[in-house]
């Protein structure tokens, strides 16, 4: 036997009874088989019930090292992080699985097939984000996933085995709100301090946050329909584009005439920090019903003048923004911090700078990788809560909905 077959797997299961386990559909989601291994059987709940959960003595100063997952939508993801004690982050691994190929044929991502995906290669993920820090299980301090906000199934998958993870080896469990994983990895990448403004545009949320600490949000404007992400892959799909549709409308808009269409500015003019999309996309569709058929000039035209729109209205709305925080919070200096995916967007990131250097503010912006979903915003969250000594109990429940304001309210929230 060769040292690589002799070699440990991190969590101490061969690789022969880990495929076999997969391969028997009699036995459940992964998560739950994973559980039954490491707790003989016994359900979480009745787990917690009879133990309860474990506290965790850390502070501001200690250093801590997380393991991350991430399943609240098509990729899945896990990372190791470490926060050392001046508060400053380090990602030590980051393992990303996109589920392009398997939703491509539909048109967008179809919630049952995202959920078995992260059943068959979750546990291969964080092996490998494991394997890759060169860490075994029983070296991370805590473990921390999406609770929520996303799609159901795929939380569930996450959080659940992050649960017998920790209840396993008896390390803290922290259920994240994948939104605070947006809102907070400026400060692992940028060390930003707080307060800011947060602009969050993805596939399902288009928001204005000022952070005030870990736990500390208030929602200043969303969309009133579709989520700017939602928007551009819906208006590839009516143009025909490949999935996803958002970097193919960036493409084709490069190369098109942005002032060939008048397309609609929604809200534009009004001083409330809400978005409206649906009305710019009616007319997309509109203009495409009335140009047909339509040539790749017409198409690279339509996306141009589309994108044009979207930029007009993303620096108007960061610009009224920016005058509220700094009538809000005078002595504070001004910036503000963009996450997302559709941060990636060029024009929409120009229009953003655009807006902060007319009012004098800093302009924070993550790398691409850790703008989109990813196992390393969400270690950094439960690394930012552990030092705050807020973890979580193990019949935390998964959300398909929780709003990023409500974690003040619901006693979440520190300074």
């Amino acid at each position: 036997m060769d040292r690589a077959q002799q070699r440990p797997h991190p969590l101490g299961l061969p690789q022969g009874q880990r495929r076999a386990a997969r391969a028997d559909p009699q036995q459940g989601c992964f998560a739950q088989r994973l559980q039954c291994r490491l707790l003989p059987c016994r359900p979480v709940s009745a787990f917690t019930r009879n133990q309860g959960h474990r506290p965790f003595a850390v502070t501001g100063q200690a250093q801590a090292t997380l393991l991350g997952i991430e399943t609240s939508c098509d990729e899945t993801a896990a990372a190791v992080v470490v926060r050392d004690r001046t508060g400053a982050g380090r990602i030590v691994s980051n393992i990303v699985r996109s589920q392009i190929e398997e939703h491509a044929p539909f048109g967008g991502v179809v919630p049952e097939l995202a959920a078995r995906a992260h059943v068959v290669h979750l546990d291969a993920i964080f092996a490998r984000a494991l394997a890759e820090a060169g860490l075994a299980l029983a070296e991370i301090d805590a473990v921390a996933a999406t609770a929520g906000p996303g799609l159901i199934g795929g939380v569930l998958v996450g959080l659940t085995t992050a649960k017998a993870l920790a209840a396993a080896t008896g390390k803290p469990l922290i259920g994240v709100n994948h939104l605070e994983g947006h809102a907070l990895t400026a400060r692992l990448t940028d060390g930003i301090a707080f307060p800011y403004l947060m602009l969050l545009v993805s596939g399902g949320h288009s928001q204005y946050v000022l952070v005030e600490g870990v736990g500390r949000y208030t929602r200043w404007g969303t969309t009133i329909d579709d989520a700017l992400g939602e928007a551009f892959d819906k208006v590839a799909k009516l143009l025909g584009l490949a999935y996803p549709g958002g970097p193919e409308v960036e493409k084709l808009a490069a190369i098109g005439d942005p002032a060939r269409f008048a397309f609609p500015r929604p809200l534009l003019r009004e001083k409330r920090l809400d978005f409206s999309f649906s009305g710019l996309k009616t007319a997309v569709r509109l203009t495409a019903e009335k140009t047909a058929p339509l040539t790749d000039t017409d198409v690279a035209d339509i996306c141009a003048s589309f994108q044009m729109a979207i930029t007009d209205i993303i620096r108007a709305r960061t610009g009224t923004a920016l005058v509220r925080f700094a009538e809000e919070l005078p002595d504070a200096p001004p910036q503000i911090v963009v996450a997302g995916g559709v941060a990636a967007n060029r024009a929409i990131g120009l229009a953003l700078r655009q807006a902060a250097d007319e009012h004098g503010a800093r302009l924070v912006v993550p790398p691409a990788a850790l703008c989109t979903d990813n196992g390393a915003m969400i270690a950094w969250a439960g690394a930012e809560r552990l030092a705050l000594g807020l973890t979580d109990p193990l019949d935390i429940a998964a959300r398909a909905r929780w709003p990023l304001d409500d974690l003040g309210r619901t006693g979440q929230g520190a300074a």
